[in-house]
C-alpha cells in the first residue's frame, strides 16, 4: 500500500508538464481501488500475482493471466516506467508494448535497504541512477523526470480524492485514528505508549478509533481499547473504508505503514512513528501537518508524541 501511495506524485508531475498525457497504472489487485482514487490515472490494470501463485495450474488462473496479458498489450505506449526495480515488475514491463522510439525506463540501482533486483534492468531501454538515500516518493519522480526532460522542483502532489463511502461506524464528530498494526513486529510501538498517548488524546475530546488487518491486530486493538477511555475497535474494513478513515481523521498517529502514509498523503495532521525502519526512506516531508518521530532502533517516547499532537492540533485550530 505504501509503495502505491508513494508513486502518486509521479503521476501529478507528468500531468503538470504534459497536460494531455494519458496514464495507465498496473497495480496489485488489492490496491486497484486506491489507484482509482487518483483522477489523473486513465486506466487501472489489476495484477494478481500474489493470488495466482497459489493456483498456477488451475484453468481459472491461466485464464486470468491470459486476460491480464491481453489487457496490458492493448495499447502501445510512449513510455513505460518501473519504479520498484523488482524482477516481477520488470517482467510486467517486458509485456507492455511501446510505440516506435518508445522507451522502457526504470531504476539503475536500489536505495539502501531496498529489495532492488538488478535483473530488472534486462527489461529497460533506459536506467536512471538515484542516490542510495533517495526518499521513496522522490525515487519515482526522478525516474519520470529524467525520461521526460523536466526537473522535480515542486512539493509532492498526491492528487487523491477521498472515497465516496459512508460506513456506519464513521463518527459525525472529529476523531483520532491510531494505526498501530504493521506486518513486521519490530516496527510496532510499545502498547504502554499507545495507551498513554490514547488517554492523552481522549482527554482532548477526541475519541480514538482502532483499525486492524489481522486477528492478532484485532486482539491488540481490543487490549488498547480496554485501557483508553472512549476508544473503539472498528470492524474489518474494506480498502476504501480504510482510506476513508485516514482521509477524514482529525488526527492520525501511526507506525511506518500504509494507512499512516495515506493520512499524510491527504495532508491530515499526522504523527509518523519510526521504530525499526530508517525515517529518511518514507517520512512525510511535504506538509507542516506531518511530524516524523523516531528512527531505526530509536522509537520515540510517549512524551514526544504528545508534544507533537499538541503542536499539530494548535496549528490546525488556529
Amino acid at each position: 500500500m505504501g509503495d502505491v501511495v508513494h508513486n502518486m506524485p509521479m503521476v501529478a508531475d507528468i500531468i503538470r508538464h504534459y497536460p494531455d498525457a494519458r496514464i495507465d497504472w498496473v497495480v496489485e489487485e488489492a490496491y486497484a481501488d486506491l489507484v482509482r482514487l487518483n483522477p489523473l490515472v486513465r486506466n487501472v490494470i489489476p495484477f494478481a500475482l500474489r493470488r495466482w501463485r497459489k493456483s498456477l495450474l488451475s484453468q481459472a488462473t491461466r485464464q486470468e493471466m491470459r486476460a491480464f496479458y491481453q489487457a496490458i498489450r492493448q495499447e502501445k505506449y510512449d513510455f513505460v516506467f518501473d519504479t520498484q526495480g523488482l524482477l516481477k515488475t520488470g517482467v510486467v514491463m517486458g509485456m507492455a508494448r511501446v510505440l516506435k522510439g518508445g522507451k522502457k525506463v526504470g531504476l539503475a540501482n536500489g536505495t539502501e535497504g531496498s529489495g532492488y533486483e538488478g535483473a530488472s534492468r534486462l527489461f529497460h531501454t533506459d536506467s536512471v541512477p538515484v542516490d542510495i538515500h533517495t526518499h521513496a516518493v522522490l525515487r519515482g519522480r526522478l525516474v519520470a523526470a529524467a525520461a521526460l526532460g523536466y526537473s522535480v522542483d515542486s512539493p509532492a502532489d498526491f492528487s487523491m480524492r477521498a472515497p465516496d463511502v459512508a460506513p456506519l461506524w464513521m463518527p459525525d464528530s472529529p476523531y483520532a485514528a491510531f494505526f498501530h498494526g504493521t506486518a513486521r513486529n519490530s516496527k510496532k510501538w510499545p502498547a504502554p505508549c499507545w495507551v498513554e498517548v490514547g488517554r492523552f488524546v481522549a482527554a482532548q475530546g477526541l475519541p480514538v478509533l482502532l483499525p486492524w488487518g489481522s486477528e492478532s491486530e484485532r486482539q491488540e486493538a481490543k487490549q488498547l481499547a480496554g485501557q483508553i477511555p472512549g476508544a473503539r475497535v472498528l470492524p474489518r474494513l474494506s480498502m476504501l473504508e480504510a482510506v476513508e478513515l485516514a482521509a477524514r481523521a482529525r488526527l492520525a498517529v501511526g507506525v511506518d505503514t500504509g494507512l499512516t502514509h495515506i493520512a499524510a498523503a491527504f495532508y491530515r495532521p499526522t504523527v509518523e512513528l519510526y521504530c525499526d525502519s530508517p525515517r529518511w526512506k518514507t517520512q512525510g516531508d511535504w506538509s507542516s501537518n506531518i511530524v516524523n518521530l523516531g528512527d531505526l532502533g530509536q522509537p520515540p517516547s510517549a512524551g514526544e508524541v504528545q508534544a507533537a499532537i499538541v503542536s499539530l492540533l494548535s496549528q490546525t485550530n488556529a
